[in-house]
């Protein structure tokens, strides 16, 4: 079989850059050979694809892998820092709570202490109170005599008022005098009582809280 070029036709466009292997003229054409031969090429494009494809595709593995290695180590360093801020946040709580109980120990205990030191307090005051009371009441029956020697003491040293001498202005001067004393004496036993009814008042209520302590 022999071909002859055919110049007439036009070249297809994807054909300009390839030129056809020339043929001598005269000699006889192995279109297997060629095929075979093209086949063999074509296999071996493909064989370098398919390598090339797997080296890509190792490579990608590869990376996917050292990403993944490094995503797992990212966490578990995370998981590493939160777990040593959750101890240190465990033992700060801890020694807030022990520092809260110790204060609250020794403010109980100092507590304790002061009302031992009132109730001690209050325990003498109601001794010598009911020691006064008894002494008291031991002078009560002197008490009648002690007020007569006073009321006679009193009128021992009272003297007489001499006015009959006096005129009258001197009556008035000696007036206005005497009714100064007197307005003073009454403002000394207003002032008396009223103390006299705050220590009694005191001393109630100081009797009242050791009964409430003592139950």
């Amino acid at each position: 079989l022999f071909l002859a070029p055919d110049e007439s036709k036009p070249k297809p466009k994807f054909m300009t850059n390839i030129s056809a292997p020339k043929i001598p003229d005269g000699e006889k054409v192995d279109f297997d050979d060629i095929h075979r031969k093209r086949q063999e090429k074509d296999l071996s494009e493909l064989q370098s694809l398919i390598e090339a494809h797997f080296i890509q595709r190792k490579k990608e593995e590869e990376e996917l892998i050292a990403l993944v290695n490094r995503i797992e180590k990212r966490r578990a360093e995370r998981a590493e820092q939160q777990r040593v801020r959750t101890e240190r946040e465990k033992e700060r709580q801890a020694r807030l709570a022990e520092e809260k109980e110790r204060k609250e120990q020794e403010e109980q205990r100092k507590k304790y202490d002061d009302d031992a030191k009132k109730k001690k307090a209050l325990s003498n005051m109601t001794q010598q109170y009911s020691a006064g009371q008894k002494s008291e009441s031991r002078k009560g029956g002197k008490k009648q005599t002690e007020r007569e020697k006073k009321k006679k003491i009193l009128a021992d040293r009272r003297k007489a008022l001499n006015v009959d001498h006096l005129n009258e202005d001197k009556l008035k001067e000696k007036a206005s005098e005497l009714w100064q004393w007197l307005m003073g004496l009454e403002a000394e036993k207003f002032d008396l009582s009223e103390k006299l009814k705050r220590q009694k008042y005191d001393i109630n209520q100081l009797l009242a809280r050791v009964q409430d302590h003592q139950r």
